[in-house]
């Protein structure tokens, strides 16, 4: 694979941005770059390609593999491990969505369950503080419950009621 200027920017922001998600910058690189390549590559390319070291490709591999985001294919007549991402964009976000509401909302879902229920019994909590504790609980359970919802809808009809856009809103308002 080449790396153009257009996609070595497409790499070097995926890395930045990987940061702010909350995962290294290596990582994300090697998922941008598995991404954009048009066939699979070995991990002495990756190495190559991203001047990094080998250690650190196998590492960032391995948790990607991990999350569901790459996977190793073989080449017929040839015995080294290849890596692939996964090509659907719709995919893609709902295995980053996944393991997010895993590390994330679930922990948080459960800790408000308990809060709610905690502070109910709580005399000298105020209603106002009780009231906004029951809000974030709904509204996180709403969140849930819509992505559960839609994580099985599938990636054409995504793209379809994306393209409806705020058309929606119209309809509900």
């Amino acid at each position: 694979m080449h790396m153009s200027p257009a996609v070595e920017k497409y790499v070097l922001h995926w890395g930045e941005m990987g940061t702010r998600w909350g995962t290294n910058r290596t990582v994300a690189q090697i998922q941008a770059l598995l991404y954009l390549s048009p066939s699979p590559l070995r991990a002495d390319e990756i190495v190559d390609l991203l001047s990094v070291a080998r250690s650190n490709v196998s590492t960032s591999i391995r948790e990607l593999q991990g999350y569901g985001l790459v996977k190793m294919t073989h080449v017929l007549g040839d015995r080294r491990d290849y890596f692939e991402s996964l090509h659907d964009v719709w995919e893609l976000f709902r295995v980053i969505i996944d393991q997010r509401k895993q590390r994330e909302l679930n922990p948080t879902l459960a800790m408000l369950r308990e809060c709610a229920a905690d502070v109910e019994a709580e005399k000298e909590t105020d209603p106002v503080t009780k009231e906004r504790i029951t809000n974030m609980l709904q509204f996180v359970e709403r969140t849930s419950n819509w992505y559960e919802a839609i994580h099985e809808v599938s990636s054409s009809t995504l793209t379809k009621l994306m393209k409806l856009g705020a058309g929606i809103t119209k309809f509900v308002k």
